[in-house]
């Protein structure tokens, strides 16, 4: 039985088409969540039932209400006849509890991730992360909303009635072909549908009502508005809440980005407002675009003739009625301190590069690469120590825009193409758009959890390019002994130090194995690239002392990691010439 809250809508509209009551997703909060991952049919059509997936019901999932500083426990269940797994997207986790690719969950098995909310008051969202499945299980309808709440958000006067004045909307597209069932993947996604609701209708109250906006398509970018250019607010970006609400007409959000908007009805009882999407003001370059590439050479399969291509459409509808108890009635002027990252406090600035396979009229069909690779399981593309504050500057050196996300952390923009970014984007993020041929750069800590074992993603949050391989993987390893991210005593070996440190040309690693152990030490640069492998093969129990020259190496901070058996430890060391 699918649990939903549906909001009964009465009266005649304007509409041309036949109005659908908006569904709501259900909530669970408290410390303890169960979640069943199930196959279900739903009736997009009347009359029609359709092959879905979903969460505790027929499609989507119940939102997960949280508080920052508590202790979670979460229980998922696969009852697919698929492998799949399920990402917190947005939150900051630990590797081994992030569901990413490696965290698998087979069918008729349960996923028990545990860990204390550490996030700010926001709205995140979790999806599967099964390479090369994301998309198909995405798009069948597994999804669902996070929100977390804090002390700091309870004290101001914000509309937080979930379903009330509060209400979660997830904007996707899809492609059904004539029995109506779901096409995956497609670039043929002109059906338009909120919280999977086609022409989606929803009463509001004459009041301040918040929605938090949630781009769940696979590809398609929205420039969200209002009819008429009305104003509205926006409170809040990926990671939380901004420093004040910001008056705008147009918020753009790409896959897997989200916005908390406020918009004031007070004065509009009685009255029919559109949620639309611009997508006429779209530059080419863009999925959503009249053309998806630059160049209108370049064509994508299945694009066109699309009729929401490069057109202004409608999202949903809302209808305007009474206000409600303790109504919310006005705008706050501030909401937070937020305190960007320096940026003379980086350690490092990574280059990284997106780029298509190949060029030529056919190169949107083709496969994308980072730093001109595809993804693969078994390499670590990145080591990053732990509590680095690092700059991404990240080239789009392909003819469409892209949407890169990354796990672990949230980031401040620093600029796109060397300008400071709009306010809008100033706030809390972990997906960005990078369009054609520009250069955005971002800067964040690694902090918290490190594990040697588990990486973290960073990928292009278009589901068909992440697929295909647009994606890399790494992993934050600690200055101190470390095992899945919580500091232990090894039971394998002591590592002492190295000496001299710091060192020129070389120096002796010393360590002493409890056990016969299969032992391995890399030596990484602060990039995170290896630049040595000194042993790699089963030592018995004893001390070592194994030199590392650096003759061939310049000046800078490195990074060696001691592997035995199932222990790790990692710690810096610096080269002085």
């Amino acid at each position: 039985m699918r649990q939903i809250i549906i909001f009964l809508i009465f009266g005649i509209t304007s509409f041309v088409y036949s109005q659908n009551n908006l569904i709501i997703p259900d909530t669970l909060s408290g410390t303890s969540f169960n979640l069943n991952l199930q196959y279900g049919t739903f009736e997009f059509y009347p009359g029609v039932q359709t092959n879905t997936m979903g969460t505790n019901g027929d499609i989507l999932g119940p939102t997960l209400i949280m508080n920052k500083g508590d202790f979670v426990d979460i229980k998922v269940t696969n009852q697919l006849d698929d492998t799949t797994t399920i990402h917190w997207h947005g939150m900051h986790v630990s590797a081994a509890n992030d569901g990413g690719p490696h965290t698998t969950i087979a069918p008729s098995e349960t996923w028990n991730p545990r860990f204390t909310v550490l996030d700010k008051a926001s709205t995140f969202w979790y999806h599967p992360h099964l390479h090369e499945k994301t998309n198909l299980h995405v798009s069948k309808g597994i999804a669902g909303f996070i929100i977390v709440r804090d002390e700091v958000e309870a004290a101001l006067e914000l509309p937080r009635k979930y379903g009330v004045d509060d209400f979660p909307l997830v904007i996707q597209t899809k492609t059904f072909d004539a029995d109506k069932e779901i096409v995956v993947p497609s670039n043929s996604d002109s059906v338009v549908m909120v919280n999977v609701t086609l022409d989606a209708l929803l009463e509001v109250p004459a009041q301040v009502v918040r929605l938090r906006l949630l781009n769940g398509s696979s590809q398609r970018v929205f420039n969200v508005g209002l009819n008429n250019n009305k104003l509205f607010y926006q409170i809040g970006s990926d990671g939380g809440l901004l420093s004040k609400p910001l008056e705008l007409t147009r918020l753009q959000l790409a896959p897997g980005e989200r916005g908390e908007i406020l918009i004031d009805f007070s004065s509009a009882e009685g009255e029919t407002v559109y949620l639309m999407s611009y997508a006429s003001e779209f530059p080419n370059g863009i999925y959503g675009a009249t053309n998806p590439g630059v160049n209108t050479m370049q064509t994508l399969n299945g694009y066109s003739p699309n009729p929401i291509n490069g057109t202004d459409f409608n999202l949903m509808q809302f209808k305007v009625v009474s206000e409600t108890v303790n109504p919310v009635k006005t705008i706050p002027t501030n909401l937070v301190t937020v305190t960007p990252l320096n940026e003379s406090d980086a350690d490092i600035t990574r280059d990284i590069t997106l780029t298509p396979v190949s060029m030529g009229a056919n190169v949107l069909n083709g496969d994308f690469l980072i730093n001109n690779v595809s993804f693969d399981m078994d390499v670590i593309n990145y080591t990053i120590p732990l509590n680095n504050t690092e700059i991404w500057s990240i080239t789009n050196q392909s003819p469409i825009a892209h949407p890169f996300h990354i796990h672990d952390v949230q980031f401040y923009i620093l600029d796109r193409d060397g300008t400071i970014p709009p306010p809008s984007e100033q706030g809390l993020k972990d997906v960005i758009l990078i369009n054609p041929m520009e250069t955005i750069r971002f800067i964040t800590k690694f902090e918290d959890f490190a594990d040697d074992e588990v990486p973290y993603m960073y990928h292009c949050h278009m589901l068909t390019h992440e697929d295909r391989g647009m994606m890399g993987q790494f992993i934050v390893v600690s200055t101190t002994d470390v095992k899945n991210g919580e500091s232990e005593t090894p039971e394998k070996f002591e590592l002492s130090q190295n000496y001299p440190n710091p060192f020129n040309p070389s120096t002796a690693i010393k360590f002493s194995l409890k056990e016969s152990a299969f032992t391995k030490i890399q030596i990484f640069d602060i990039l995170g690239s290896e630049v040595a492998t000194l042993v790699n093969e089963k030592r018995n129990a004893g001390y070592y002392e194994v030199v590392f020259d650096a003759s061939n190496l310049v000046s800078g901070t490195y990074i060696y990691r001691i592997i035995a058996s199932d222990f790790a430890s990692s710690k810096k060391m610096t080269l002085i010439k």
